[in-house]
């Protein structure tokens, strides 16, 4: 389940020149970073929006930039070209992808949907612009619950290519759905026995996860939500200590948004750092000066690939607003 690429370690001190010259190639380029919540600090803390996938999407379909850098995974970069077709987006590393996309290959997920001509299919933007291209509406975790309620009732689901977040989405709305048997390598690794063990040794700690864990693990959360929502929870609970069960970059963002509280990552199975996105990770702030000087490495996709997959994903941020 831990593997991945091996990773790029940034260097232990950033020289703080690199930081003023990715500010000149920014304005001189008219550029813009765009950083998911899971990049590490100094990424987050360079980005000209940080968020979480729904976020980021919005973000690059309202960006007046030449030039997007997206510091993220591949598929989120896929997205910001899918809404973009005449800026040039480049991300850091090409080798940053997604054990969820991955889990749902595009020929398997074809031969998959046509067995199941009927179904209206969902598919969470943890997916190539492949799977997208073959998906009836996009969402994500922010928003799923409402997507899946906009189906008319009698309409069969479909839903890829996360197990766990299907299964959440089926219990919150009520809706019967057929799921893709992928799941994301980060939210599947986290020990409920090593959780258990935390809350006995915090036990005034609340637990919060992202619906892309395992349901056994969901039951005993207090408070369940994308990674934006938790970011808001913690700011907006009484609570003063939290337990987070996702990815550990968003912890960044928590200690700074509420200074006072106290953040434990949740530990995974292993004695790894399998809580950690390997394939965020390979980002690194140098990269993303030599991705801003250079270019490079661009996303470039089939037009026919792009609009197809352009008709779900604008659909998901017309039925979101």
């Amino acid at each position: 389940m831990c593997a991945a690429p091996s990773l790029a370690q940034p260097s232990a001190s950033v020289h703080p020149d690199l930081f003023e010259e990715i500010a000149r190639l920014k304005k001189a380029k008219n550029a813009v970073i765009l950083a998911h919540y899971y990049q590490e600090e100094d990424i987050q803390d360079i980005a000209d929006f940080v968020g979480d996938s729904l976020e980021l999407a919005r973000a690059a379909q309202s960006t007046q930039a030449s030039l997007i850098v997206f510091a993220g995974v591949h598929f989120m970069a896929e997205g910001a070209k899918i809404l973009n077709p005449s800026r040039k987006v480049v991300m850091p590393d090409l080798r940053a992808g997604c054990s969820l996309s991955d889990s749902c290959p595009p020929d398997a997920f074809a031969r998959f949907r046509a067995k199941h001509p009927d179904h209206f299919v969902v598919s969470y933007i943890n997916c190539s612009a492949a799977i997208k291209a073959q998906s009836d509406v996009i969402c994500t975790s922010s928003n799923a619950v409402k997507i899946v309620e906009r189906i008319p009732r009698e309409r069969p689901i479909l839903f890829a290519p996360d197990r766990n977040l299907g299964a959440y989405v089926a219990k919150q709305t009520g809706r019967e759905m057929l799921l893709w048997q992928g799941a994301c390598i980060v939210h599947e690794t986290f020990s409920e026995r090593k959780i258990v063990e935390l809350q006995v040794r915090h036990p005034d700690a609340e637990l919060i996860a992202h619906p892309e864990c395992e349901a056994s693990l969901l039951q005993k959360a207090r408070f369940i939500g994308s990674t934006s929502a938790l970011l808001r929870h913690v700011q907006e609970s009484p609570g003063r200590k939290f337990i987070v069960a996702t990815e550990e970059g968003i912890l960044h963002q928590m200690r700074r948004k509420a200074p006072t509280k106290e953040f434990i990552p949740a530990p995974p199975n292993q004695n790894c750092s399998c809580n950690e996105c390997p394939f965020m990770k390979l980002n690194t702030l140098e990269k993303i000066h030599l991705c801003l000087r250079d270019e490079a490495p661009e996303i470039l996709m089939p037009e026919e690939l792009r609009l197809k997959a352009l008709v779900p994903l604008q659909r998901m941020l017309d039925w979101s607003k």
